[in-house]
C-alpha cells in the first residue's frame, strides 16, 4: 500500500487574507486559487519547493466551523515549519511582524521556536539536526 497525506485543511476567516499572510509574510508559494461558487474557493499553498503535503485554505462557514477559526488544536503547536536557516527565516519572520509566543530554543532536535499565524494557530518553526 502507498499512501501519503496530500492537504491539510487549515480553517481561514477570510480566503484574501489567508493568502496573503501565507504568500507575502511567509514566503509560501500559490499552488491553486480556484472558485467552486460564488462563496467557495479551492486554495492551497505551501513553502517554496515543497512537493508533497500543502494547506487547503478553507473558509469556515456557519458558527461550529468560525468557531474553530485560530484555534483548530485547543492551543497546543498545530504545524510545523521545516527550514535549512533557522537563524535567517527567524530575522525575516520578524521583520514581517509574524509574532513569537516561544522564543528560539537549542533542543536535542534541532533549534526552534513557536510563532503564530494570522489566526492565533501555533507553529514551530525547526531546524532539524
Amino acid at each position: 500500500m502507498n499512501q501519503r497525506i496530500a492537504h491539510i485543511a487549515l480553517v481561514v476567516d477570510d480566503y484574501d487574507e489567508a493568502v496573503n499572510f501565507y504568500t507575502q509574510k511567509l514566503g509560501f508559494q500559490l499552488l491553486e486559487d480556484t472558485a467552486l461558487s460564488e462563496t467557495k474557493r479551492w486554495v492551497m499553498v505551501a513553502p517554496k519547493g515543497q512537493g508533497e503535503c500543502c494547506l487547503l485554505l478553507a473558509k469556515g462557514v456557519g458558527e461550529e466551523q468560525r468557531s474553530r477559526i485560530g484555534n483548530q488544536t485547543g492551543g497546543r503547536v498545530f504545524l510545523f515549519l521545516h527550514t535549512d536557516d533557522f537563524w535567517r527565516d527567524y530575522r525575516h519572520y520578524q521583520s514581517e511582524g509574524i509574532r513569537f509566543v516561544r522564543e528560539p530554543a537549542e533542543e536535542v532536535y534541532g533549534t526552534v521556536a513557536v510563532f503564530e499565524d494570522l489566526y492565533g494557530n501555533l507553529w514551530d518553526l525547526i531546524e532539524p539536526k
